[in-house]
């Protein structure tokens, strides 16, 4: 049986006198094209849904059911995406980084403390915790996964349309066989991550 993650992190943020407390996570720092993708949640207090987990472990429909009910019942749901041009400039770390600082900062209200799955932000003046696996462990990184992977998601199936012979609705812009046999064939296309290995 998988363990559902819990809000003892929140728990021990609103101890200490912290009110609103928004985990943070990314989709897409891996793939060869499209954007990465982060989003910040803050959920209100004793929120509970059976199911939620790292969205890497759930099937696209779980993970736009939860999405649905993430988006109705967080007191915040906030998004950035960062492109593979900006990407390309400062490097997948910092883009990430950016990625997270736009979701953050899209919050309202703001947050006052932040957990984070092992990416600190030294431009966001706030408290931070980092959780290793903190979207397997943390309820609130958790959800903030499940909004960035159905966020990209939607964003890759917008790209198949203008870009359908890579097949990005199938692999989402990740190097499978099929998407590098299409990237040999026809070249990158302006999604795709110049500055990675087997797009360069």
């Amino acid at each position: 049986m998988l363990l559902e993650p819990d809000d003892r992190f929140e728990r021990e943020a609103w101890v200490r006198g912290f009110r609103r407390v928004a985990g943070v996570d990314e989709a897409g720092r891996g793939p060869l094209a499209g954007p990465v993708v982060a989003a910040a949640v803050i959920l209100p207090r004793r929120w509970r849904q059976e199911g939620l987990r790292d969205s890497k472990l759930l099937s696209e429909g779980q993970r736009e059911r939860l999405y649905a009910r993430i988006v109705d019942t967080a007191v915040a749901v906030g998004v950035g995406v960062v492109d593979a041009q900006m990407i390309d400039t400062h490097n997948i770390l910092e883009a990430t980084r950016l990625a997270m600082g736009q979701a953050v900062r899209q919050l309202s209200p703001l947050p006052d403390y932040l957990v984070l799955d092992a990416v600190v932000l030294p431009a966001v003046l706030l408290e931070q915790r980092l959780v290793i696996k903190g979207d397997g462990l943390c309820v609130s990184v958790a959800a903030a996964s499940v909004v960035a992977k159905v966020t990209r998601d939607r964003l890759m199936a917008e790209a198949h349309a203008r870009f359908p012979e890579y097949g990005f609705l199938t692999h989402k812009g990740y190097g499978t066989a099929e998407h590098l046999r299409q990237l040999q064939r026809l070249g990158p296309c302006e999604l795709h991550r110049r500055s990675f290995r087997p797009v360069k």
